[in-house]
């Protein structure tokens, strides 16, 4: 069999091409599966495990940190070994250490077991991407297939909080973690027979000092915007932020100076691709942060089953599958830029919904501003996507793929660093203890809504509703805050896709 960038010419893809895209949908499942099931399992995680506000960010963050840290690498040495055989490394591996996270005993050692997610799961992302520019080669085609990968993400991400409302209401919040069991079976049987093989014939040497040069920029800067949360603008932030940025002009200067980088940055130097990037980025963000919140506003707010919730945003996550879907004709009459700027203002209108009603509005305004974020994210990610992987050769795929699920993963890490940060300073500032609480209860009770909850239970009647009441009135306290952050950035985002994706056009 030949491998895919060995094919002489360009040539349409059949039903086995097509029923490879089928396989390779599985991995993006579960990564999308298993990010929106955790969203839904904090509430449960969180009276079982106890963990501090810092620690249950950490818990949600530490996997797109990681995540974010070895795309790149791990692109490359899809490139370099092959990217079918990553793939298949990869879901071993997320599988098995899913399997373990389910049974950790303590918050310190779930997010040991989701930092080792985050290693397979880079394994997983980059492989997919490249597998389709590689398999897709008529351009027709393979918007086709980005759409239908974009929407695998948003279908993992509506099926997530059915299946897991469904666990987290009969099991313990571990169940929700071996979902990924069932989907690893036929992905490690068909892929080998149905997913071909592709590399780069002429892959660069692999530079380990590149790779620390990256964790050395994601990690610092992450941890100071953590530490604005909980201390406030000061040397404990500034620092990390400073020091990561310092190590990001390192990583990028020795890019720069290699005959083959680990990440070609003059590619950002093409302004299409450097605008498809960012509408990635901020686009992801939305979704991140406002699933943050809106997950246990629902829950822990409005007092909402994991499968209520689950159902409440259902709509708006099937808004995102079609849209992306609609977007492939579009782009026909209308310039991408045009696409992916309507995108982003849909965003921005979203969070004016919030914005101007409030988040005590009821759950009616809550849909229909997820509903309409929705469209926004959908549109923009497979048009941004397809952008992207048109600006360069299949033989780059793994590099362009990483750098594209780079800029998804670091918006996820700030949508929930950034937003859910000041959810939890707004917390922490807002809510009212009553007497008679332990040391225990007390300290949770400061740090999470959910540890309020849990401790509330424990209380007799009258300060159990105070303490409820306070702590629901601080958690919502900063949504005033996190919206209107979300409106100029979506309008930046906007503004600035129009300016460098003016000139981007599709291929037919």
């Amino acid at each position: 069999m030949l491998s895919v960038q060995e094919k002489p010419r360009i040539q349409r893809a059949g039903r086995r091409e097509w029923l490879g895209l089928a396989v390779l949908m599985l991995p993006v499942l579960l990564i999308s599966v298993d990010n929106t099931v955790l969203s839904f399992a904090i509430p449960s995680l969180s009276r079982a495990l106890a963990p501090s506000g810092t620690e249950l960010l950490w818990i949600v963050d530490i996997y797109a940190l990681v995540l974010a840290g070895l795309l790149v690498p791990m692109g490359a040495l899809g490139d370099r070994i092959g990217r079918r055989k990553l793939l298949l490394v990869g879901s071993a591996g997320f599988g098995l250490v899913s399997a373990a996270a389910a049974f950790v005993p303590s918050a310190g050692a779930l997010i040991g077991a989701r930092a080792l997610l985050g290693l397979f799961g880079a394994m997983l992302m980059p492989a997919t991407l490249s597998l389709i520019r590689n398999i897709f080669t008529v351009p027709s085609q393979r918007r086709i297939a980005i759409a239908v990968w974009a929407a695998g993400f948003s279908g993992g991400a509506a099926l997530g909080p059915i299946v897991g409302g469904v666990l987290l209401e009969h099991f313990w919040w571990g169940s929700v973690f071996l979902l990924s069991v069932p989907v690893l079976i036929p992905l490690l049987v068909f892929a080998p027979m149905l997913v071909p093989e592709s590399r780069d014939p002429n892959p660069g040497p692999v530079d380990v000092w590149s790779l620390l040069l990256v964790m050395a920029t994601m990690f610092p800067v992450v941890y100071g915007i953590k530490e604005i949360a909980v201390a406030g603008v000061g040397t404990q932030s500034l620092v990390p932020i400073a020091v990561g940025l310092v190590f990001g002009v390192l990583f990028v200067r020795r890019q720069l100076r290699r005959i083959h980088p680990m990440l070609d940055v003059r590619l950002f130097r093409n302004p299409t691709f450097s605008g498809s990037i960012g509408a990635n980025l901020v686009s992801v963000f939305s979704l991140v942060g406002f699933i943050f919140f809106l997950s246990q506003h629902l829950q822990l707010v409005l007092e909402k089953s994991p499968q209520e919730a689950g159902l409440i945003m259902l709509p708006g996550l099937v808004l995102t599958i079609i849209a992306g879907l609609a977007v492939v004709r579009l782009v026909r009459h209308i310039r991408p830029g045009y696409v992916v700027a309507g995108g982003l203002l849909l965003n921005a209108v979203g969070y004016t919904i919030i914005l101007a009603a409030g988040a005590e509005d009821g759950i009616a305004g809550l849909m229909i501003a997820f509903m309409v974020l929705g469209l926004g994210v959908g549109a923009a990610e497979t048009i941004s996507n397809d952008l992207i992987l048109s600006s360069v050769p299949p033989t780059k795929a793994g590099a362009a793929s990483a750098i594209s699920e780079t800029a998804y993963e670091v918006g996820a890490v700030l949508g929930t660093a950034v937003l859910g940060s000041i959810l939890t300073a707004g917390y922490r500032n807002g809510v009212s203890l009553p007497e008679g609480l332990s040391a225990a209860d007390a300290a949770a009770a400061s740090e999470t809504l959910g540890g309020a909850v849990e401790a509330a239970q424990r209380l007799p009647g009258d300060q159990a509703m105070a303490l409820l009441e306070s702590a629901r009135h601080a958690f919502d306290s900063g949504v005033g805050t996190t919206s209107l952050i979300g409106v100029v950035l979506m309008l930046a985002a906007a503004a600035g896709a129009v300016v460098t994706l003016r000139r981007a056009s599709v291929e037919h």
